[in-house]
C-alpha cells in the first residue's frame, strides 16, 4: 500500500500540470477572442456582410468544431465554452461552421436585428414570386462560388423535371429558358441545360466570369470544391482571378458553351406559354427565365453633377491603362483600398482616395494597413470625412473638414459597392423581402 500511495505524485502532477496549462490556455484564448470582439465592436466591424452564422449558446457544448472547420482566419472562436462570431465583418457564408457542429447549435442566416438585407422571395428550385421565373447565385443573397455553381445546377435539375411534366408547346420559336448572367450560377447553370439538352441562351451584360472579372489583378478567391455538370468536381481552392478567368475560359472551349456577351437585357414581360425577353439587340421568348446576375451589377450612384461623364467608372478592371492619370478612388471599403493600392503599383499614376467616413472602418486590416502605409508614403492621398460634390471633365470638387476644395482629375472609380435591382425586379413582379436573421436551408 505505502508503495502505491508513493506513486501517486508520479500520476498526479503531470496531470495537475496538463489540467492547468489547459485552463491557462482556455483563459488566454477567451481573453484574446474577448478582445478581438470589442476591437471590431469599437470599429463599427460587427455586422456580417450577408449569409452568416447564428449559434445557440444552450446547445453549443464549446468543441470549437466549427472554429477549426471555418476556411476563414478568426471568423469564429471560443469565448468561455460557447462559440462566437468575433469577426463577423470577414464572413462569407461557407456554411461549413453549420455543418461541422454536432449539436446543431448552428444556423445560417441572413440579416441581424439591427442590419436587414433585402433578398428576393424564393421557393422551390429557386423560382421566385414570379411563377417560371427563377433566380441563381448572388442576386438571391448567397455569395461564394461554390454555392453559386451548386444553386445554378439545382436550378436547372428543378426546371427540366418542371419541363418535362409540361406539354410542351407546338413553337419552334419559343426556348425552354433563357439564362440572364454569366457568372459562376449562369455558366453552371447553360452547362446542365446543355447536359439536359435544353433549348436555350445565355446572356451577359459584360463579359465572361462575372464580378470576378471585376476584381483587381491577382487577387485570390476562396471556393471549395463543386460539381459542374459536363465538366466533374472542380477543385480549384485558394485561386486566382487570372487562373479562375482561364479556368472558365476552358470549359467554355471544353463543352462548346457560347453564351452572348456585352448584350443588356432591358425588359422580362410574360407572354402566353412563358415570358419575352428583351435585350438591346435582340428578343427571346422562353418557357422559364434564370436570372443568375450578381447584386453588384447595380452600382451605388453618388448622385452628383458630373457622374455621367465617361471618365467615371464604378469599378477597376485594368489598372495598367491609367498610367499616368490622376485617379480618384472613392470609397471605404475592400474594395476602394484594394483598387487604390492596384493604381500605386503603376508608373506616373497619381492616386488619391476620397472616403465619407474618418476612418477606414469596413475594410480588412491588411487592406487598411497597407492603404495607411502608402498614405503615409505619399503613395496615395487620403481625403477623410470628404465627399465628391461635382465632377467636371478637369477636375473633382471634394466638400471635407476642411472646407471645399478641387483637384485636378483625369478618372473617377466609384467603390461604393453594389445595390439590389429591386426596381428592376419590382418592374418584372418579383418579390423582394428585408431579412432580419431569417435561417436558410438551401446550402
Amino acid at each position: 500500500m505505502i508503495a502505491s500511495t508513493a506513486l501517486i505524485p508520479v500520476y498526479a502532477v503531470p496531470i495537475a500540470l496538463t489540467m492547468a496549462g489547459w485552463a491557462w490556455h482556455h483563459a488566454a484564448r477567451t481573453r484574446r477572442n474577448r478582445a478581438l470582439l470589442m476591437q471590431n465592436r469599437a470599429t463599427g466591424l460587427s455586422e456580417p456582410p450577408g449569409l452568416h452564422p447564428l449559434i445557440d449558446p444552450a446547445r453549443c457544448i464549446g468543441c470549437g468544431a466549427c472554429v477549426r472547420a471555418c476556411p476563414e482566419h478568426d471568423v469564429l472562436g471560443l469565448i468561455g465554452r460557447t462559440a462566437t462570431l468575433i469577426e463577423p465583418w470577414a464572413c462569407v457564408g461557407h456554411g461549413v461552421c453549420r455543418d461541422a457542429c454536432p449539436t446543431g447549435a448552428i444556423k445560417l442566416v441572413f440579416g441581424t436585428p439591427s442590419r436587414g438585407i433585402e433578398v428576393p422571395v424564393l421557393g422551390a428550385g429557386g423560382e421566385t414570386s414570379v411563377p417560371g421565373i427563377h433566380i441563381a447565385g448572388e442576386l438571391g443573397g448567397l455569395g461564394l462560388i461554390r454555392n453559386a455553381i451548386n444553386q445554378g445546377r439545382d436550378t436547372i435539375d428543378h426546371i427540366a423535371r418542371v419541363l418535362r411534366s409540361e406539354i410542351a408547346p407546338d413553337d419552334p420559336d419559343r426556348l425552354d429558358l433563357v439564362i440572364v448572367g454569366c457568372g459562376p450560377a449562369g455558366l453552371a447553370a447553360a452547362l446542365g441545360a446543355m447536359e439536359r439538352s435544353l433549348r436555350f441562351v445565355a446572356i451577359d451584360q459584360a463579359s465572361l466570369g462575372g464580378s470576378v472579372a471585376h476584381y483587381p489583378r491577382g487577387k485570390l478567391v476562396m471556393t471549395a470544391p463543386a460539381h459542374l455538370p459536363l465538366i466533374g468536381e472542380v477543385r480549384l481552392g485558394a485561386v486566382s482571378k487570372e487562373r479562375l478567368l482561364a479556368f472558365w475560359q476552358d470549359v467554355l472551349v471544353r463543352t462548346g458553351l457560347a453564351p452572348r456577351f456585352e448584350e443588356r437585357v432591358n425588359a422580362v414581360t410574360p407572354d402566353a406559354g412563358g415570358f419575352v425577353v428583351q435585350t438591346d439587340k435582340d428578343r427571346y421568348r422562353a418557357r422559364r427565365v434564370v436570372l443568375a446576375m450578381g447584386r453588384g451589377g447595380t452600382p451605388r450612384r453618388l448622385g452628383v453633377p458630373g457622374e455621367d461623364l465617361a471618365k467615371v467608372v464604378y469599378r477597376l478592371t485594368e489598372p495598367g491603362q491609367y498610367a499616368g492619370h490622376r485617379v480618384m478612388v472613392v470609397g471605404g471599403g475592400d474594395t476602394a483600398l484594394e483598387a487604390a493600392i492596384a493604381l500605386t503599383e503603376v508608373p506616373d499614376t497619381v492616386v488619391t482616395l476620397v472616403h465619407r467616413g474618418s476612418a477606414f472602418s469596413r475594410a480588412r486590416p491588411a487592406n487598411r494597413d497597407a492603404a495607411e502605409a502608402l498614405g503615409r508614403s505619399g503613395a496615395i492621398t487620403i481625403h477623410r470625412a470628404s465627399r465628391p460634390v461635382a465632377i467636371s471633365r478637369t477636375d473633382v470638387t471634394v466638400d471635407g473638414l476642411h472646407g471645399t476644395i478641387t483637384l485636378p482629375n483625369d478618372t473617377v472609380i466609384i467603390c461604393a459597392g453594389g445595390t439590389l435591382p429591386r426596381e428592376w425586379l419590382a418592374r418584372i413582379g418579383i418579390a423582394v423581402q428585408t431579412h432580419h436573421g431569417v435561417p436558410v436551408t438551401t446550402l
